[in-house]
């Protein structure tokens, strides 16, 4: 996030020590930088032939499945809707009916019945259609029951790990953890494709394994037009990736805090959370293995690094030394160019990962809030949980921002 944002902005000295302090480098994993395989690394030619069946298995079902890291990444499975009891698995190679099925189907009506009972003891007026109450009415990209919320004070915090692996997966690769700082106002599919493509990248360009994702939005005191209130945005990320994605959530520490936090502080907070408090994350021999962080960051925030009195060249250090940064490249921006001419940048080049857009998507909540402001449309643009709740909770409709800061367009 840019500095030049908080309250108490000053431009950065060297001869002033960071306040607060960042953590000491001793608590952070040693994990080596990220950096792309070489020829060396590979046990037989770069040009011999790729026999796909080397990278597929036989499902349980008869069918070849990839293992693709996308799916070390499974859905939760009490996130899903359960199956029908009408739908049959003869194609899928299993008997119609088994034990289970048949236990499955008998608590199934057990639950069902009572619902139906007191459905069709409801008045019309509260039928949506023929089938569905009002109180039941919620989109596929909905957040799914039972999946707790952001806590709204510091006081009721806990960090959440749902969905952060217990386990290495693969004991010949590293555990890595995916952090995306940022205003979010509101949370756009560019936000949630820029972790999808840094998945891609990180699998395969590195020796890192994704074991979680998350955005962390920034607390009130981020004097930024547009921005709406914390929790707005802590909801509205929620909404966005509880429901489509499998591996990403939403830390509320940093929109939290009293004071603007700095980037290198929020990395060092989850350091903490997961390497420090956790221990880090377990391999299959149940040794346990430290974290490595990075931050995951579009083009314009890399080139925020680079003007001067801007950010403290500590924490420059900090962030890209003993962390490391995903930069995904906006349209027409050379990021690589730049960290050549960066001497912090190209110092910690090795740690530092370009993510080069192949789709390109120039989606941006500036736009998004200007179109709201026009009534015009912003479907598929967002997800329609999201617009729901920027709908139902009045979001950005009254809002202005000036001319500079829409057209500027850097999020």
């Amino acid at each position: 996030m840019d500095p030049t944002r908080a309250p108490d902005f000053e431009p950065p000295s060297s001869n002033k020590q960071p306040d607060p302090p960042l953590a000491p480098q001793s608590t952070i994993p040693k994990s080596g930088p990220i950096q792309p395989y070489v020829l060396a690394d590979y046990n037989e030619s770069i040009d011999a032939p790729i026999h796909p069946r080397d990278y597929k298995k036989q499902s349980r079902f008869g069918r070849r499945v990839s293992t693709a890291h996308h799916s070390s990444i499974p859905m939760k499975l009490d996130a899903l809707q359960p199956l029908s009891h009408e739908t049959s698995s003869e194609d899928e190679g299993e008997p119609r009916k088994s034990e289970a099925n048949a236990t499955t189907l008998q608590s199934t009506r057990q639950i069902c019945t009572p619902l139906l009972e007191e459905y069709e003891a409801l008045p019309r007026d509260h039928h949506i259609g023929s089938r569905v109450h009002k109180y039941q009415i919620a989109d596929l990209e909905e957040v799914p029951h039972g999946v707790v919320r952001q806590a709204r004070t510091i006081e009721e915090y806990a960090f959440p790990s749902h969905r952060l692996q217990k386990r290495l997966r693969n004991a010949s690769k590293l555990p890595l953890v995916v952090v995306a700082c940022g205003s979010f106002s509101p949370i756009t599919y560019l936000h949630l494709r820029m972790f999808e493509m840094a998945l891609d990248a990180i699998s395969e360009q590195t020796r890192f394994e994704v074991v979680g994702g998350y955005y962390s939005p920034v607390s009130d005191n981020y004097k930024k037009p547009g921005l709406a209130d914390a929790h707005h945005r802590v909801r509205m990320c929620e909404l966005a990736c509880e429901r489509t994605s499998s591996w990403l959530m939403v830390d509320a520490w940093e929109s939290l805090q009293p004071h603007y936090t700095r980037t290198a502080k929020v990395l060092d907070h989850f350091n903490d959370e997961i390497n420090v408090k956790r221990g880090g994350i377990a391999t299959a021999t149940g040794e346990r293995l430290g974290v490595k962080i990075m931050l995951l960051a579009g083009g314009d925030l890399i080139e925020s690094m680079g003007e001067p009195n801007v950010w403290a060249d500590s924490d420059l250090h900090h962030i890209l030394g003993n962390y490391g940064c995903l930069i995904v490249e906006r349209t027409g921006s050379d990021v690589r160019s730049f960290l050549l001419s960066h001497d912090i940048m190209y110092e910690h080049r090795r740690n530092v990962l370009v993510i080069k857009q192949l789709i390109y998507n120039d989606i941006s909540s500036t736009k998004v809030r200007l179109f709201i402001r026009r009534g015009m449309s912003v479907q598929y643009l967002l997800p329609n949980s999201v617009i729901r709740y920027i709908q139902e909770h009045g979001l950005y409709v009254n809002q202005t921002e000036p001319v500079k800061q829409v057209m500027g367009n850097k999020e």
